[in-house]
């Protein structure tokens, strides 16, 4: 079933799709992909089609990608930027493996009407350069909404062909890349670009390691042209992008 969902090529993207679909409805379950949650373009084949309208059957009247709303507004996508692993949710809660705190503070006011459907198992797909993909499979049959029993059944199951279906899609259509990738940063560049994350001005860097002003304005300019960065606060959020620093306190 994973080398199924793989894709390797453009003209392999349609065939995985329905493999996807395939396992979904085995299951009782329709499966929506999305390579990018902040983009409401999904996932195309090499001819251009829609696949969740055209593999996937979500018809005009739920078509959940042309909702300009749904990556701010729903409650789905605002999960799968604070977990990782698969999970599922309903307007009662989001039900993990393990306790996340942060799920637990996800408004669920009008989750069907915000979410799109009643109820889903989820799989996030945190992908390089910080772009989040996700594949839900909602039940065909809208009066389920616990979905505990599929979870505990098939949730590693899904997890492993959702993230193999979204990141070898993402993969093969070469999707613009965020930053270039021979962007390797010195060991100085990193150490100034650690203070600067934490909000400390070029002077209160320079004395911090030691070195000039100038010497550390040096340091993270030649950062910013490795990043290809317009201004400091890019040079910064690309670096953590990267894990070259942490954006944590």
């Amino acid at each position: 079933m994973v080398d199924a969902v793989r894709i390797t090529a453009p003209d392999q993207i349609r065939r995985a799709a329905q493999a996807l679909d395939a396992l979904a409805r085995s299951c009782g379950l329709q499966a929506a992909p999305a390579h990018n949650i902040a983009d409401k373009r999904t996932p195309m084949d090499a001819d251009g089609s829609v696949l969740a309208r055209d593999v996937f059957g979500w018809t005009n009247e739920k078509a959940w990608w042309q909702n300009p709303r749904i990556a701010l507004d729903s409650p789905i996508t605002t999960a799968c930027r604070f977990e990782s692993e698969p999970f599922w949710m309903n307007e009662k809660g989001c039900h993990t493996r393990a306790p996340n705190r942060y799920l637990a503070a996800i408004d669920l006011t009008n989750f069907e009407t915000r979410a799109m459907t009643r109820a889903a198992i989820v799989v996030p797909v945190h992908l390089p350069f910080g772009q989040i993909g996700a594949v839900s499979f909602n039940p065909l049959d809208q009066s389920l909404t616990d979905l505990g029993p599929l979870f505990r059944r098939y949730g590693d199951i899904f997890g492993l062909v959702g993230r193999t279906f979204i990141t070898s899609y993402v993969n093969t259509m070469g999707s613009l890349q965020a930053l270039p990738p021979g962007s390797r940063l010195s060991k100085r560049e990193v150490e100034c670009l650690r203070w600067a994350a934490i909000g400390k001005t070029d002077l209160e860097i320079s004395m911090i390691i030691g070195r000039s002003r100038a010497t550390v304005r040096f340091h993270i300019h030649n950062a910013s042209i490795k990043l290809d960065a317009v201004n400091r606060s890019q040079t910064v959020f690309k670096a953590a992008q990267l894990g070259y620093i942490s954006l944590n306190k």
